[in-house]
């Protein structure tokens, strides 16, 4: 790359030269200049040189545009699907060969201004190929299937990207995806789309040095999978048309419906975006609470209590599954392991919550309610005779 950068610097500096010395010798040959140079040959040197070097500073200044646009343009030619690289191939060849043909028809030899014959002539391959390529990319997939090498591999793509996991960048950068994957719970094709990965990227490179690390971990985690797992990146990002400054979510769910495959999230707002617009979404955290064992009220739990909750009184606790306890009465215990039993179980949109009694206090309150429900049956006995009632 930097062979080609020095070439670019060199030639756009020669351009720059040569339009400069020629800009001069136009200068010198104006009428006004030439009555006052007269016929000075210095002066005409110098002033052609003022013009060239003006020229090279020039291809200098373009240089640093010229060479962005270009890496930009590489970059977007890494990106594009083989589909649309096969289609603007074939259409710029089709695009050329009928401007050669159309030329000789259109008579442009008879013009005797070359310039303005030249004019015409890039004009012309300029529609054509400019049509060709439209018309080719609207008809990549069938064109791509007329070739022999790739016909049968891409019907088999197709197929094989239906019910396809569409990870996006919320549940790249959580790092249970692995996990999940490898003990089985989501099975078939799992796709990283172009656009997620581009933000993942971003995240990586992010000046925040929280986010800078899940993304790097989120890199990882991909790099990890893509070894051991049937992992898919970018091949059918063509699938939908680019939309500038549409949110990656709504790329997602786009996606997920042209290629008739589920999406694979934590993010709650894109788990309801995406049902609206039926599209499947396997939610991560619905499956972690699935898989949360069920605590029923009168069941005795063994905790650590490790800060104050926010009513007065209370402690915080978290079984190994990260569900919160609240603890009455729990804050003096703060930093010791007690005895709870639980009293309610609150289901919730992040989770469940255990709300919890003291076993010390529970047993206290059990035998109160014993006592006074033997003092009302004792006094409810049967009446002596006599006895008014």
């Amino acid at each position: 790359m930097a062979i080609v950068r020095a070439v670019l610097l060199l030639v756009l500096s020669v351009v720059g030269g040569y339009l400069g010395w020629q800009a001069g010798a136009v200068y010198v040959n104006v009428q006004e200049i030439s009555k006052l140079i007269g016929t000075n040959q210095t002066l005409i040197t110098l002033s052609q040189l003022g013009f060239t070097a003006i020229g090279v500073l020039g291809g200098v200044f373009a240089y640093s545009r010229v060479s962005a646009f270009i890496s930009h343009l590489v970059d977007q030619l890494r990106e594009t699907p083989a589909n649309d690289k096969i289609a603007l191939c074939l259409g710029v060849i089709i695009g050329l060969v009928l401007t050669f043909l159309l030329v000789p028809i259109l008579s442009l030899n008879q013009i005797r201004d070359p310039a303005l014959r030249t004019v015409l002539a890039v004009g012309i391959a300029f529609v054509m190929v400019f049509l060709t390529t439209q018309g080719a990319l609207s008809m990549r997939e069938e064109l791509r299937k007329l070739l022999p090498p790739y016909g049968p591999q891409v019907v088999e793509d197709k197929v094989g990207m239906k019910q396809a996991k569409l990870l996006d960048t919320n549940i790249i950068i959580d790092g249970r995806i692995a996990d999940i994957v490898r003990a089985g719970f989501i099975e078939g094709t799992i796709y990283v789309p172009g656009f997620v990965l581009d933000e993942l990227q971003t995240i990586a490179d992010s000046g925040d040095g929280l986010k800078r690390a899940r993304g790097r971990r989120g890199l990882d985690i991909l790099n990890a999978m893509q070894k051991e797992f049937d992992l898919v990146v970018r091949t059918f990002d063509h699938q939908i048309t680019k939309e500038p400054h549409e949110p990656v979510d709504s790329k997602l769910v786009r996606l997920a419906k042209a290629l008739d495959g589920m999406i694979v999230t934590n993010d709650f707002n894109l788990n309801k975006v995406a049902e609206l617009q039926g599209v499947t979404v396997l939610n991560v955290n619905e499956l972690a609470n699935a898989l949360k064992p069920v605590v029923l009220p009168g069941e005795e739990l063994t905790v650590h209590i490790i800060k104050d909750g926010k009513e007065p009184g209370q402690g915080i606790a978290y079984l190994d599954d990260g569900t919160m306890v609240v603890v009455e009465n729990g804050r003096r215990h703060v930093g010791e392991t007690v005895d709870v039993v639980v009293a309610s179980v609150l289901q919730t949109v992040a989770g469940k919550m255990i709300f919890s009694n003291l076993r010390d206090v529970a047993d206290e309150e059990e035998a109160l309610m014993d006592r006074n429900l033997r003092s009302y049956y004792r006094d409810r006995g049967p009446r002596r005779p006599g006895r008014p009632q």
